[in-house]
């Protein structure tokens, strides 16, 4: 909701789609900078010492950047308020997989894969409805109340996220003092930056894809029923996908799930009508919510407990960052090939996912014996000491 609603304010107020372009992209750049370095603050200290500071400085940003628009600031100003929105911006999905691990690994380790499945249901409606509330505002007339809504759901988010100290893990200053970020330089975690990446490229280009097909069959309003109807059907699968519980590991269930996302965006090549292109969406949507997930699973059973935030934060940022440029390359691709040539695009990145799935594949096993995350804080706390029980 909120790089859209930047990008609908700073326009309304400039009338530049290349104003609003540069200050979309100094924020998309500045998140996927500032986001892991959030993280490692988070995993040091703890969530709730971190986000009242990220949060309170998430609100003033976003104001700065209204006052700038409004105001008619001009040159590099309203790009450089876009970066700080950006780098303030609180990572709450990353703290949130990180809650699941704390609280299910130790002794309900066989629940997180419905614990992600639910994190990627969430994500997927907050897809579907967020971006459609941010333009109906701006379509409205009011592209302000549109950033002011994104960034106060942000700001509640967070509040209620840190008033919840009974789920916080504990500081990994305190639990492993020892633990550093040299934890997150494996194999494993740069195959899931790449699959993020690929999987970034993907977001990034089917929506322009999309709209650029339909405007040339002459139905441009079918856009948006277009990439909800992908969107739901993909609610679907993630609910299925969360029901059920699998043998196979998720390093054993990623080609699975990479290669029906290829042959699905592959399929988008053969469209010849919007309503062709409307069935073969329903077939792309419905892979990502189990494929998000997997993503989720991998991350939490590779990485060390100390720097868990740090790992869900660097393929996130990847994603966010890759998403930001195939934006621009669909641009390309539709003005040289036409749509085909983007829907091509997206087809590309969806088959690196397989192959990079399928390359990675034995980094992505968890090792045979891991430590145990963090218990959350309160509980450490309440807990007996040891050195009474024994004498």
């Amino acid at each position: 909701m909120t790089g859209l609603s930047l990008v609908c304010l700073v326009h309304s107020h400039t009338g530049s789609f290349l104003t609003a372009g540069q200050v979309s992209a100094a924020f998309a750049v500045a998140e996927a900078l500032a986001a892991p370095q959030l993280a490692r603050l988070t995993d040091r200290f703890g969530q709730s010492r971190i986000l009242p500071p990220a949060l309170l400085a998430h609100a003033l940003t976003v104001a700065a950047l209204v006052c700038l628009v409004t105001s008619g600031a001009r040159n590099a100003l309203p790009a450089l308020g876009g970066a700080l929105v950006g780098a303030g911006i609180p990572q709450l999905g990353a703290m949130s997989a990180t809650r699941w691990a704390a609280l299910l690994r130790p002794n309900r380790a066989a629940e997180l894969p419905t614990a992600f499945a639910l994190e990627s249901l969430s994500n997927t409606a907050a897809y579907l409805v967020g971006p459609a509330t941010v333009s109906a505002l701006a379509a409205a007339g009011h592209p302000v109340a549109g950033t002011t809504v994104a960034a106060s759901l942000s700001v509640a988010g967070s509040l209620l996220l840190a008033a919840a100290r009974g789920s916080a893990p504990a500081p990994a200053a305190r639990s492993t003092p020892h633990a550093t970020s040299r934890s997150l330089l494996h194999g494993a975690l740069f195959i899931l930056i790449g699959l993020n990446l690929a999987i970034g490229v993907y977001f990034g280009a089917l929506q322009v894809s999309v709209t650029a097909f339909v405007v040339e069959h002459h139905a441009p309003g079918t856009a948006a029923p277009i990439l909800a109807v992908s969107t739901r059907s993909g609610l679907l699968t993630g609910r299925l996908y969360g029901l059920r519980r699998r043998r196979a590991t998720p390093a054993m269930q990623l080609p699975i799930a990479t290669g029906a996302l290829m042959l699905a965006t592959w399929l988008l090549l053969t469209a010849g009508s919007p309503l062709q292109l409307g069935w073969m969406a329903v077939l792309t949507g419905a892979t990502i919510p189990p494929l998000v997930a997997l993503f989720s699973q991998l991350t939490e059973s590779t990485a060390h407990p100390s720097v868990l935030t740090q790992a869900f934060s660097w393929p996130g940022s990847a994603s966010a960052a890759a998403s930001a440029s195939a934006a621009a390359a669909s641009g390309w691709a539709i003005d040289t090939l036409g749509p085909r040539g983007s829907f091509a695009l997206t087809a590309t990145a969806a088959t690196a996912t397989t192959l990079h799935s399928l390359t990675g594949l034995r980094l992505l096993h968890p090792p045979t014996s891991r430590p145990t995350p963090p218990k959350p804080a309160p509980h450490d706390r309440r807990a007996p000491r040891t050195r009474n029980h024994s004498r």
